[in-house]
C-alpha cells in the first residue's frame, strides 16, 4: 500500500528546508546525489555532528562539506548526469545548489583543497561555478577538466573546450588540452603549460565518464542522475497489467527494494532514506515501487515534477513484507540490513554473488554482462567471482577489467570490486 503519512512528512520536511534557504531570486533549494563511494569518504552535513562516514546515495544539499581521506576517492552526480569526482586527500564544499526564478539550476562548489576533475554537461543552460584558492571558473556550456588547490599554488587542466578562470591577475584563457598554473604566493600569477601534465587519477576519471556514457545513453527519463546505474545494474520489462517496470539483476525471490539502506538524518529535512543499492537513487525518488506475483518487486518510472524521496510504493505487497520505520528521538545514522556508514576496504580473494542481492558488493562497471551473471545466479543460486579494479567492462559483453589502477590511490585497495567468473568448468557455482 502507499504511505502516504511518510510522503506527506518528508514533503514537509523538504519544505521547510526551502523555507529555511535565504528569501532571494535564486532561493530555491536542490538536491543532488552522492553516487560513488570507495575508502575513505566523510561528510558534514551541518547536522552538529561534525563530519561522519559517507555512503553511496546519500543526498548532497546545499552548504554540505565532503572530505576524502588518503584511499579516499568520491563522485557526486548532479541532476542532468553531469559529474564531479574528487581524489584523496581533498575537501569540497557545496556552497550553492539552488534554482532561479527561471527554474534554471545554480551550482557553486569550493575546492578547499586537494584535486577534483568536472565533467559539465551544460544542458539547459543551467550554470556552474567552480571555486579554487582565488580562482574561479564559471561555465555557461559543455567542459570537461581537472582543478587543483594547495596553501602555494592553484592548476586547471582542460579536457574539452575552451575555460575562463578569473584570477587576482586578472581573467586567463584555458584552451583545450591546455594547463595553467597560478602561483599563490605571487599575486596569482598565471604560467601556461605547452601540455596537460598526466595524473595518476585521469585513467579513473575518464573510465568513470566512459562507464556514464555507455549505460545511460538509453536514458529516457527527463534526469540523468542515476540513469546509468539502471541500465548497469539491471533492466526494463512490461509486465502485464503493470506497464513498464525497472527491476534489478540477482532480486531472487523474497528481495524487496527496503532491505538494505540507512536513514540519515538532515536539518531541516530530518531523516531521509539512502539505499545501500549501488543502483539505488532514482527508483526511490521518483515513480514508484510495486509489488507484481510472479514478477517481483519492480520500480515504474514516473513522477518526475517533484523529487519525493523516501519509502514509496503503491499497491498490494509480498506477503510478509514490512516497511523499514523512521527512526524516533535521535540525531545519527541508522543502518537497515545491510546498509549504513561501510568504508570500503580491501576486497575479499573471492567474491560470490548470490539471488537476492540485487547488486550489492558488485562494483560498477566491474563486471561486463550482468544480465548473463544474473542468468546463471538464477539457475544455480550463487556464482563465484574474482575481484577487479571498478570499470572492468568496456564494453556490454567485456568479461575483465581494463586500464590500471592510479598509483598510490585506491584501485583494488577501495573498492568492493567484482570481475569475472571462476573458470576452468565455467561459472562456479555453489
Amino acid at each position: 500500500m502507499y504511505k502516504p503519512r511518510l510522503h506527506a512528512m518528508v514533503m514537509t520536511a523538504l519544505a521547510c528546508a526551502l523555507f529555511a534557504l535565504p528569501a532571494a531570486a535564486d532561493s530555491q533549494a536542490r538536491i543532488v546525489r552522492l553516487s560513488d563511494v570507495q575508502g575513505r569518504v566523510q561528510i558534514d552535513k551541518n547536522s552538529g555532528l561534525g563530519f561522519e562516514n559517507a555512503f553511496v546515495n546519500l543526498p548532497v544539499a546545499q552548504g554540505i562539506q565532503l572530505r576524502t581521506g588518503k584511499n579516499g576517492r568520491a563522485e557526486v552526480e548532479f541532476e542532468d548526469g553531469s559529474t564531479l569526482r574528487v581524489t584523496p586527500n581533498t575537501t569540497i564544499e557545496f556552497s550553492k545548489l539552488a534554482l532561479n526564478d527561471a527554474g534554471k539550476r545554480l551550482s557553486v562548489v569550493d575546492l578547499v583543497e586537494g584535486r577534483a576533475y568536472v565533467n559539465w554537461l551544460g544542458k539547459s543552460g543551467d550554470e556552474f561555478t567552480l571555486n579554487f584558492s582565488h580562482e574561479k571558473v564559471e561555465l555557461g556550456q559543455a567542459a570537461h577538466f581537472r582543478v587543483a588547490s594547495s596553501s602555494s599554488m592553484a592548476e586547471i587542466a582542460s579536457f574539452k573546450n575552451e575555460l575562463e578562470v578569473v584570477s587576482p591577475s586578472g581573467a586567463v584563457k584555458v584552451d583545450k588540452k591546455k594547463m595553467v598554473t597560478f602561483d599563490v604566493n605571487d599575486n596569482d600569477k598565471s604560467t601556461l603549460a605547452k601540455n596537460v601534465e598526466a595524473d595518476p587519477y585521469d585513467e579513473w576519471d575518464k573510465q568513470s565518464i566512459e562507464y556514464h556514457d555507455q549505460y545511460s545513453k538509453n536514458n529516457s527519463t527527463p534526469y540523468g542522475y542515476g540513469a546509468s546505474d539502471l541500465g548497469y545494474y539491471g533492466g526494463y520489462s512490461n509486465v502485464p497489467g503493470y506497464g513498464t517496470m525497472w527491476q534489478p539483476y540477482f532480486a531472487g525471490v523474497g528481495w524487496n527494494p527496503f532491505m538494505d539502506g540507512a536513514w540519515s538524518w538532515y536539518p531541516g529535512m530530518g531523516y531521509l532514506w539512502a539505499s545501500a543499492y549501488p543502483w539505488g537513487w532514482m527508483p526511490y525518488n521518483y515513480g514508484n515501487w510495486m509489488y507484481a506475483p510472479g514478477y517481483g518487486w519492480g520500480w515504474q518510472p514516473g513522477g518526475w515534477t517533484g523529487w519525493h524521496g523516501g519509502i514509496h510504493y503503491v499497491g498490494a505487497v509480498a506477503e510478509g513484507f514490512h516497511a523499514p520505520v523512521e527512526p524516533k528521538g535521535t540525531i545519527s545514522t541508522v543502518a537497515v540490513g545491510k546498509g549504513g556508514p561501510v568504508v570500503a576496504n580491501a576486497p575479499p580473494m573471492r567474491a560470490v554473488v548470490r539471488a537476492g542481492s540485487a547488486g550489492l558488493g558488485i562494483a560498477r562497471g566491474s563486471y561486463g554482462d550482468l544480465h548473463h551473471l544474473s542468468a546463471q545466479v538464477a539457475k544455480t543460486g550463487s556464482v563465484e567471482l574474482h575481484p577487479v579494479p571498478q570499470f572492468a567492462a568496456s564494453s556490454p559483453r567485456a568479461g575483465y577489467g581494463f586500464g590500471q589502477a592510479p598509483s598510490g590511490g585506491a584501485g583494488r585497495g577501495s573498492s568492493a570490486s567484482a570481475g569475472h567468473a571462476s573458470s576452468g568448468g565455467g561459472h562456479t557455482a555453489h
